[in-house]
């Protein structure tokens, strides 16, 4: 398949470029800049210049192409989550019009941790859970509902924690860099609530496996580890920064975890059962905490 690609150059895209490449297909990713062109090419693709804010060029990309994957978000720490929500849903419904009718897949993102602040309590998160509305929600709903219009449409719903040499923009990061800043690691209340976790190869084979056989209309959970105690991630993380590990209360944590805090306390287990089940896949790669204890988080990053 020719594969269009958002967000090529960013973490996830920078392994599923090669995975998509290694299982044959071709890929086109999508480049807002000089250096995100480059990138591509390095990896081996084809470059097509353009953006989330250019409906039609991103239209027009995805009608020529056999297949869509869209992992492309405006950062969370810019601030502007309100205007990142408003732009994905619009990127999803321009690539669903250039699809429509065709029968070809597209697969999509969202978060797990939907699940959690859309209600799901007391229990993992699954597949089969699915909300009318809200954030991300409605650009979810939306790639899904294109199953009805004869496109091979699915989600997958990342877990917060994607992790590997690969990172170097997310949550681990934030966490680390939080940690650091301020000397200390903490965790709400007693820390029990819990974050899953996965490794960015992982991630990417889930991409690709979902692209070449997922059926129209599914929801995919991407999580090695279904959920790691907040208290073990800070923990891990002040052990390797040798900097104390303490609770701290809901009311202090927007001033220690800025735009991170809404989510830190946020109890998000998840079952990744039927995505095992359906698609055949099974992570391989090291957990959070094994990719954590190989040095590489706490390394001084390169360009």
């Amino acid at each position: 398949m020719r594969v269009l690609v958002t967000g090529p150059s960013g973490h996830l895209g920078s392994a599923l470029l090669p995975e998509l490449l290694t299982a044959g297909h071709e890929v086109v990713g999508l480049a807002r800049s000089d250096a995100s062109a480059e990138a591509v090419t390095r990896l081996g693709a084809e470059v097509v210049r353009g953006d989330l804010d250019d409906l039609g060029g991103l239209r027009k990309a995805a009608a020529t192409a056999d297949a869509v994957a869209h992992l492309a978000f405006k950062p969370l720490a810019g601030g502007d989550f309100a205007g990142a929500i408003a732009s994905d849903l619009a990127a999803v419904t321009a690539i669903g019009e250039a699809l429509a009718g065709s029968g070809k897949p597209f697969v999509g993102t969202t978060a797990t941790m939907m699940c959690a602040l859309a209600g799901v309590s007391g229990r993992p998160a699954t597949e089969e859970d699915a909300f009318p509305g809200g954030p991300r929600i409605d650009a979810e709903n939306a790639v899904i509902a294109l199953a009805d219009h004869n496109v091979r449409s699915a989600i997958v719903r990342l877990a917060p924690l994607v992790h590997s040499t690969l990172d170097r923009t997310g949550f681990t990061r934030a966490l680390i860099g939080i940690a650091r800043a301020k000397g200390l690691s903490a965790y709400i209340g007693d820390g029990s609530n819990r974050w899953p976790a996965v490794h960015t190869r992982d991630a990417a084979r889930l991409y690709r496996l979902a692209l070449e056989k997922a059926p129209a209309g599914s929801r995919l959970h991407a999580a090695g580890d279904d959920g790691i105690a907040f208290r073990d991630i800070a923990e891990a993380i002040g052990r390797h920064l040798n900097v104390p590990v303490q609770p701290i209360s809901a009311e202090d944590a927007p001033a220690h975890f800025t735009y991170l805090a809404p989510y830190v306390g946020v109890d998000n287990p998840v079952s990744t059962a039927i995505t095992r089940r359906s698609l055949g896949w099974e992570p391989a790669h090291p957990s959070w905490i094994e990719d954590l204890d190989q040095g590489h988080y706490f390394a001084p990053q390169t360009a």
